[in-house]
């Protein structure tokens, strides 16, 4: 006899997680809480039967659950933490939560966000850390200007950091402790330099070849930086059916408010659905 496939709600965190496992009919089979590890959780999805439907939120660190329940043979579901609505709740606890995950997916109403792949989400890590070092360097630059605004000193140039810039850096009357600062700005930013121009160098290598990353860069105004961007938060185009739903999914379509004959249209919302609402789940 075929074992009736279960459900699994995970409220995963950064330390603990609570598991409940359900039948498809809703019955609650199992509540336990682990210790966030893999093994502990490899060891309660293999409860569940073969082939569990398992539903986790899009949290802080979820890609090694992600990786755990797909290698244990469930279907995964990331929930999109914006497109479900969790509805007035008197109590809120990590069980409720787990419960609701497993009831909007019964339902059908589970609005989910795509799981990208292992491969995709390094390149987002790469790109969102350079893009990370690029800020701070930024903010570093702009102590600088601040600095010799202190000091009276006109910039003429329009790079401070380029080579006229730094000769002027290294040349103008500064008081010791203005002077002991822009030093040490300037060491901060040959350091962060030196790591953007490394991640360039590894983004560049994992793109190498990419078709997609290749022909964006056609379009007027995307560069290899912006590019590469385009291509690690888009992943596998092909998910999206027509080009009303990747605009949709990256936030550039208008709000839309209707009841009854009144419709509203507001500005666009600037909101990612992350591969939930308005574009398909992986399957």
């Amino acid at each position: 006899m075929q074992q009736e496939r279960q459900y699994v709600g995970i409220d995963l965190h950064r330390r603990r997680s609570v598991i409940v496992r359900m039948t498809g009919e809703g019955e609650k089979l199992d509540l336990v809480r682990i210790e966030n590890d893999p093994v502990a959780l490899a060891i309660e999805i293999a409860k569940a039967g073969p082939n569990p439907e398992v539903v986790l939120e899009a949290c802080y660190g979820w890609y090694w659950a992600s990786d755990v329940l797909e290698a244990c043979g469930a279907r995964v579901h990331l929930a999109h933490p914006l497109g479900n609505n969790w509805g007035h709740r008197r109590v809120k606890n990590d069980e409720r939560d787990a419960v609701d995950l497993v009831d909007l997916h019964r339902l059908g109403r589970l609005a989910e966000a795509w799981i990208a792949p292992p491969e995709v989400r390094e390149l987002r890590e790469l790109i969102r850390y350079r893009a990370k070092l690029v800020a701070l360097r930024s903010g570093l630059k702009a102590q600088i200007h601040a600095v010799l605004a202190k000091e009276g000193v006109r910039v003429p140039m329009t790079d401070l950091f380029g080579v006229a810039g730094r000769v002027l850096l290294g040349s103008c009357p500064l008081g010791d402790a203005y002077a002991i600062r822009v030093e040490s700005l300037l060491d901060l930013i040959d350091l962060y330099n030196r790591e953007i121009e490394m991640l360039e160098g590894r983004i560049g290598q994992r793109l190498d070849g990419h078709r997609g990353y290749r022909a964006i860069q056609a379009v007027p105004g995307v560069g290899p930086v912006l590019g590469a961007v385009f291509v690690a938060e888009i992943g596998d185009v092909t998910r999206f059916p027509s080009p009303d739903k990747l605009t949709c999914w990256a936030g550039m379509t208008p709000r839309h408010r209707e009841s009854d004959v009144v419709v509203k249209r507001g500005s666009i919302t600037k909101m990612a659905c992350g591969g939930g609402a308005g574009s398909p789940t992986r399957r």
